[in-house]
């Protein structure tokens, strides 16, 4: 047994935090959100949101997988009244989920003074209704884990990411769902990657996600290749993609999914986060938080998040696990890391040493321990527009058979 308790919803999901969430609608409402987070002086209530103005199926969907996530034990809406968001279909989605959910209307509420009034009293019913969720016992088999890599360099791809393949395969192998993305830098990985799928079928599927990446960056005018990336060591694309693709362990690969999809059951997934359709949208992720939304919106309980040149971002919803590939960034950074990857190139740890760190710390952290960003109030959260068509039945075959 794990000796974990989770959060018992009303669906039957299981949560590792009890975040009562406060979602503005549409930029104009951003400014009264915040001042209501900001009055509740509470860590574990969190502002999330979608700035834009105009529709976008995309946005809703991750929305809607955001307010019935395991770790939300409520949502308070703030629309300025007069956008296009559909917060009628989002409240009525929290609301189906059993968790208690409340709206403002800022048009209707008296304005920001008022609003703000009436949102901290909102808040404080919702973390009433929150906090006698029950608790249950919950295995690591519930577990969702996510990674990613950011500010990577030379190290990267020798320390923290390998290290995480390696927590990533006992995660695996106990049941837990494992979830890495970012296939815009697995180009060249495609093959590899295909040899890994349960099915030929999801294999070639694998293949056309990162072909479709490729197109993608090629009608940009540029990869996912950053100057900083150069001047920390890397030398070609083909070099950051081979570091970030071990990140994913060695297990098999069990299905693909789209941002707000959610496993069907245990293994390694890949997430799928290049826009599908013209390029109409921009860089596909114009920030490493943008990536972490979408893998919460895929049910990721918390986020491993490999580094190099150092970061020192956290999220919303989910708890962040900084794992330093670089010793001297972690010399100049550890207040914001909390694990020490690089200490493998100076001969003081092992890659299983580090991944076995990893793997105890997600169970710690699922457990209640505060992440060091959690610790620091990091609780950053950007959602921008996106189109995706929806996945086939090649890409979950687990389900199929099911």
């Amino acid at each position: 047994m794990s000796g974990l308790t989770g959060f018992l919803r009303a669906d039957g999901r299981k949560g590792i935090r009890n975040v009562v969430a406060v979602a503005y609608l549409v930029e104009c409402a951003h400014h009264v959100a915040r001042t209501i987070v900001t009055k509740s002086d509470d860590a574990d209530v969190h502002l999330i949101g979608f700035p834009g103005c105009y529709p976008n199926a995309y946005a809703l969907k991750v929305m809607q997988a955001i307010g019935t996530h395991p770790n939300i034990g409520g949502v308070l809406l703030i629309s300025l009244g007069c956008e296009s968001f559909n917060r009628e279909a989002l409240r009525a989605a929290i609301a189906a989920s059993g968790r208690p959910v409340e709206v403002l209307v800022i048009q209707e509420s008296g304005g920001t003074a008022e609003t703000v009034r009436k949102g901290a009293l909102a808040v404080a019913r919702l973390k009433a209704v929150a906090d006698q969720t029950p608790r249950a016992p919950m295995d690591v088999s519930e577990l969702v884990i996510g990674t990613i890599c950011g500010g990577s360099d030379g190290t990267s791809g020798i320390t923290a990411n390998p290290a995480v393949g390696r927590a990533f395969d006992r995660l695996g192998a106990a049941g837990a769902a494992c979830v890495f993305e970012e296939t815009g830098e697995l180009v060249g990985c495609e093959t590899i990657m295909a040899d890994r799928a349960i099915t030929p079928e999801l294999g070639r599927e694998l293949e056309a996600s990162v072909r479709k990446a490729e197109a993608y960056y090629t009608v940009m005018g540029y990869g996912s290749f950053a100057p900083g990336n150069a001047e920390g060591g890397l030398t070609t694309q083909e070099e950051k993609s081979m570091g970030a693709y071990s990140k994913s362990g060695s297990a098999p690969i069990v299905g693909i999914l789209k941002p707000g999809d959610q496993p069907v059951s245990g293994g390694l997934y890949l997430l799928d986060v290049v826009p599908d359709g013209e390029v109409r949208f921009g860089f596909p992720n114009i920030s490493d938080n943008a990536e972490i939304v979408e893998l919460i919106a895929c049910g990721a309980h918390l986020t491993l998040f490999t580094t190099g040149r150092g970061s020192v971002v956290g999220s919303a919803v989910s708890p962040v696990i900084k794992v330093c590939a670089n010793p001297e960034t972690y010399r100049k950074l550890s207040g914001d890391m909390d694990v020490d990857a690089g200490r493998i190139m100076e001969g003081r740890g092992t890659l299983d040493e580090v991944g076995d760190e990893i793997f105890d710390l997600v169970l710690a952290v699922a457990g209640g321990q505060r992440t060091v960003s959690e610790a620091l109030g990091h609780q950053e959260f950007i959602l921008t527009y996106k189109a995706f068509d929806p996945i086939g039945p090649a890409c979950l075959p687990l389900r199929r058979v099911s």
